[in-house]
């Protein structure tokens, strides 16, 4: 298949260098010096365990409009630089071509095909100006949910953490051949992947361990199992978790893994540092409206109080604030 994945960053970039290992054709949309080192020498993907796959056969662009219509198009962008891809996703269009969204937290599409009182709702924080709304095609879309990790360890470098599971599902919970096609080529690829006919279920629950994890570990500095393990730490976490399973339960969601258990999944993955923490680091801007933002826009829409997603919310807002404000990064220097 002809395959688009824009942006190459740590699961652009997985898929990339997997799939066309697999012999599917892919063209990477990617910038700067990240996009040169690709162009110069191929994509290097080093993986968890430490074995390393270079893809030099797939193509490098910074023009969406190069690759031409393709079967998938994979966006791999961070949430708050899709409304800047929307417009040129049309250049990619065939009269078949799948959008596969991949971002963390509730997606901008969330309630379109849903079925439900809000069926057909925008979520503004996600899509103030409707752009996304006006430019990509719901029926495209197949919702899908990210659990890999990673990070671009150097330009033309992406280095795996965890995770190798991409579900799959129509936004109407129907049972696609397209769907399963997808599924298929993952699979191929050496991905778990598979079709739900509740998508949106799966989103609440990682959703439930982002959008408590990663603001806690961007204000502290902490490690998944540093949260974990320090008592005052992992109760905030629970509670965020709890207010937020409040919000997805009046919505119609019934999620299948207990908070509980979804904090021990959590601890046991280690010393690692949340997405968010990496971008405090950085000095990147932080994914906050589709993690954080949009729940708190829906607990108001249902009426639940979320208390402390709205603490932790204000707090790492302003962080992100200031670190844009002054153009700074923040870590922390071993003193001793």
């Amino acid at each position: 298949m002809k395959i688009c994945v824009v942006g190459a960053g740590a699961i652009g970039g997985l898929l990339a260098v997997r799939l066309a290992e697999a012999g599917e054709q892919v063209t990477v949309v990617d910038q700067g010096a990240h996009l040169e080192a690709i162009q110069r020498a191929g994509l290097k993907l080093v993986m968890a365990d430490g074995s390393e796959h270079v893809a030099r056969s797939l193509e490098a662009t910074a023009d969406m409009r190069d690759p031409g219509p393709q079967d998938v198009v994979i966006i791999a962008v961070k949430t708050h630089s899709l409304a800047e891809v929307a417009s040129g996703l049309v250049s990619l269009m065939g009269n078949d071509t799948v959008i596969v969204p991949m971002q963390n937290g509730l997606p901008w599409w969330y309630f379109h095909k849903h079925g439900g009182e809000h069926d057909g709702r925008s979520i503004e924080c996600l899509d103030p100006d409707g752009r996304l709304a006006a430019h990509v095609d719901v029926d495209r879309v197949i919702g899908c949910v990210v659990y890999p990790a990673g990070e671009i360890a150097s330009p033309g470098v992406v280095r795996h953490t965890e995770g190798n599971r991409f579900p799959l599902g129509e936004l109407d919970g129907s049972d696609s051949a397209r769907a399963h096609e997808l599924a298929d080529m993952f699979i191929r690829a050496g991905f778990k992947s598979f079709v739900l006919d509740d998508i949106r279920g799966e989103i609440w629950l990682k959703l439930l361990g982002n959008l408590s994890f990663n603001p806690i570990s961007a204000l502290t500095h902490a490690t998944l199992v540093d949260i974990c393990r320090y008592a005052p730490s992992r109760a905030l976490a629970v509670t965020m978790m709890e207010e937020a399973q409040a919000v997805a339960n009046h919505l119609g969601i019934t999620l299948r893994v207990s908070i509980e258990k979804r904090v021990e999944g959590a601890e046991r993955v280690g010393k690692h540092k949340t997405s968010m923490l990496q971008d405090v680091e950085a000095g990147r801007r932080l994914e906050l409206e589709a993690i954080m933002g949009a729940v708190v826009e829906l607990a108001r829409v249902t009426g639940i109080a979320t208390p402390a997603i709205d603490a932790i919310y204000a707090l790492t807002k302003l962080l992100d604030e200031t670190m844009r404000e002054d153009h700074g990064a923040l870590q922390l220097r071993r003193i001793a």
